[in-house]
């Protein structure tokens, strides 16, 4: 697990899901929309608090553009298709990319349709997640997180502060998921293999799973004269 820095929000984010969201939440409240239609929910709440999760529209994942693209597919491009808890390209032995609210819905209701709570994120991991108390990609720090390459297991690192042991103990499930396992063995094997053998250079194994890519180098085990 490595850094991700937070990516500006899509200058369409606001209209078609935050303002779309606070509609959808006021129309769940049983209230009306001033100048605007939609039917009236079979169900409505007294408090934004009582609004099961999955409740709230999926905004995210609705195309709504002329492109017909969505938030998630504007997350996919501007993260580089990155599972922002894996910081791995996202494969199909993880399952489609997704969008977690890294705030969970249940949670805490304003926080649905906000851009700086969303992370993009594997479809195990965020199946997995729930509302587990777990570290932040946006917040993780260097020396949080060390890579066991005996076992591809995702292991507590020895620059841990104390202060995030519980996080980050409550997070390393998620990245120890046998699929994720077997993806970064993958990701090891062909890059042992090299590019010569149908296996893959330094260059791209950084580009696609730059967690694994930082490990072997901190712990001198890139091979073929790679710095």
């Amino acid at each position: 697990m490595i850094r991700i820095v937070l990516a500006a929000e899509p200058p369409s984010f606001d209209e078609r899901v935050r303002e779309r969201g606070k509609d959808a939440i006021t129309r769940l409240l049983g209230k009306p929309v001033n100048g605007k239609g939609g039917r009236k929910p079979k169900k409505t709440y007294v408090r934004e608090e009582d609004i099961p999760s999955k409740r709230f529209p999926a905004l995210w994942i609705e195309p709504r553009r002329a492109d017909g693209k969505s938030t998630l597919d504007d997350m996919m491009e501007l993260y580089g298709q990155q599972c922002a808890y894996l910081a791995m390209h996202i494969e199909k032995a993880t399952g489609s990319p997704t969008v977690d609210h890294f705030i969970p819905k249940s949670t805490n209701w304003r926080l649905v349709y906000e851009w700086s709570n969303y992370r993009l994120s594997a479809a195990c991991v965020n199946a997995a997640k729930g509302v587990l108390d777990v570290v932040d990609p946006f917040e993780v720090h260097a020396g949080w997180f060390e890579l066991n390459l005996a076992t591809l297991h995702v292991q507590r690192g020895r620059g841990a502060p104390s202060a995030q042991h519980t996080k980050i103990d409550n997070t390393l499930p998620l990245l120890n998921l046998r699929e994720c396992r077997q993806q970064r063995e993958e990701y090891v094997t062909r890059y042992q293999l090299g590019p010569g053998n149908k296996g893959i250079d330094l260059a791209y194994l950084a580009h696609r799973a730059p967690f694994i890519a930082s490990e072997l180098r901190r712990q001198g085990k890139l091979v073929r004269g790679d710095i």
